[in-house]
């Protein structure tokens, strides 16, 4: 198995919305970003698969060292020497892969988050650098592109967390505010216990609503000339959309379980999203 082939075997067996936005990229920018979320996949396994967080801390210190390994050429895991053409052909700062591992980190030590402000610090690592690379291989010529790309980012992650509130309560972990619970009268106890409420529905509905703020401001901030250069992640949103839609629409079961689209949907929504920017497109062609 070549190190593209294991790449995107990791990103398909995934299941991350992510993949069907790819599928619609030229072969080269394929690679690459398949490349990135895989290294991403890695990272992020390594925190929820061991058990012991010393033991993840290794890991991720052997991924420090290993990204290190990448930029002096001599790169040793699949991912790593799938991503030795791509830094360069795409000027991919090794610091942003630091900081990726540096918001993976964050996981083991840190579960609770008093204010936005500090759970910022963690999206900005773990989702809006990630956007910051994307759009660097997706490619853009005006520079206003990377703020839509990083709030693009927040958007993410901010739907991740408001999908994944039972899940991470399962882990001991708790991603929405502590000021913003105490407002809706939700405690930390609430949450693991994921007991549903009048308060906890307002704070689930108040995650999701700053998650719509950040898809309205990074779409705003989309330069025209960029925006076919960038549709792989107008593809990821309008499925993010659909899943923020979805939990909605259902009354917010978070807790209980996660709100999945079918693997067909996302397709379908890639593909309509796709044509739809193909139209956009051609007609200012």
């Amino acid at each position: 198995m070549t190190p593209e082939q294991y790449c995107e075997q990791k990103t398909a067996r995934s299941g991350s919305s992510f993949y069907y936005s790819f599928l619609f990229l030229p072969a080269e920018q394929r690679r690459a970003i398949m490349a990135l979320y895989a290294f991403c996949r890695e990272v992020d396994d390594v925190v929820d698969d061991c058990a012991e967080a010393a033991v993840a801390q290794a890991k991720l210190g052997w991924w420090r060292e290993e990204i290190a390994r990448l930029y002096e050429g001599a790169p040793q895991h699949p991912v790593t020497r799938a991503l030795h053409t791509v830094i360069a052909r795409y000027a991919l700062a090794q610091e942003h892969f630091q900081e990726i591992i540096d918001g993976m980190a964050m996981d083991l030590v840190q579960t609770r988050y008093a204010s936005f402000k500090e759970l910022s610090l963690y999206c900005y690592r773990v989702a809006s650098v990630v956007g910051l690379m994307a759009a660097a291989i997706f490619g853009y010529e005006d520079r206003h592109t990377l703020k839509y790309a990083h709030d693009l980012g927040m958007a993410f992650q901010l739907t991740n967390i408001l999908r994944d509130v039972g899940e991470d309560a399962a882990r001991g972990r708790i991603y929405l505010p502590a000021d913003e619970m105490a407002r809706f009268g939700v405690s930390a106890d609430d949450v693991l216990a994921r007991r549903m409420s009048d308060g906890m529905r307002e704070l689930l509905r108040c995650q999701a609503q700053r998650a719509r703020a950040y898809y309205d401001k990074a779409f705003a901030q989309l330069p025209a000339v960029d925006r076919y250069h960038q549709r792989s992640g107008l593809i990821m949103a309008a499925i993010y959309l659909s899943t923020l839609d979805a939990i909605e629409q259902q009354g917010y079961p978070v807790l209980q379980r996660r709100v999945r689209l079918s693997p067909w949907r996302k397709l379908w929504i890639a593909w309509r999203t796709a044509r739809g920017e193909a139209r956009r497109q051609r007609r200012i062609g």
